[in-house]
């Protein structure tokens, strides 16, 4: 099975993996890996965080598939266990951060329109997310890319729905801020 051809097609994958195959694992584990990745590393502070949250959400994909209904996509449904797992993680490391709560979200709320997001490569925002403290980072992926609610992300997560509106509005501010200083990096450098 050295090359792409010899790879079994996911219905195969899934049966071998249902019946614990290390092999069918292993190939669904290699074939869906960069996405899984992508997803994690949203959501992990580092690269090495990021590996750790994939290695569990396969392992749950690997002890839950009995679950998964075949008329869903697998990919979405392995975004879910994913992202389900960083949120498991990050609740893990909860009590070390502080969650503010809606009445200072008012106070932060930008009076300024800063449209820079379409303009930085994807990578870099990526970046400056990571910079993002634990707690405005989670909420900031569920809400802005994942497309969850402030109340589907308050039960998740165990918060206030104010308190996810919080995070959210400090973590736009923090990225405005960091993007202000990207653009005041880059005009120094360009000015040397």
């Amino acid at each position: 099975m050295s090359n792409a051809s010899n790879i079994p097609a996911l219905p195969e994958l899934l049966a071998g993996c249902l019946r614990n195959h290390r092999r069918s694992q292993e190939l669904l584990y290699r074939q869906f890996y960069g996405y899984a990745m992508s997803v994690c590393l949203r959501y992990a502070p580092t690269r090495e965080g990021a590996l750790e949250v994939l290695n569990d959400g396969f392992l749950k994909v690997f002890t839950r598939l009995d679950q998964y209904e075949p008329t869903q996509s697998f990919k979405g449904w392995l975004r879910r266990i994913l992202i389900n797992t960083a949120v498991d993680h990050y609740r893990q490391e909860v009590r070390h951060f502080y969650h503010e709560d809606v009445e200072q979200a008012d106070q932060i709320a930008g009076t300024e329109s800063i449209d820079a997001y379409s303009q930085l490569a994807h990578e870099e925002l990526m970046r400056l997310i990571q910079q993002l403290s634990p707690a405005y980072r989670l909420v900031f992926n569920l809400y802005v890319i994942d497309g969850f609610t402030h109340d589907e992300i308050a039960s998740q997560l165990g918060i206030s729905v104010g308190a996810s509106k919080s995070n959210l509005a400090r973590a736009r501010e923090n990225l405005r801020q960091l993007l202000k200083q990207l653009n005041y990096d880059e005009y120094a450098r360009a000015n040397r």
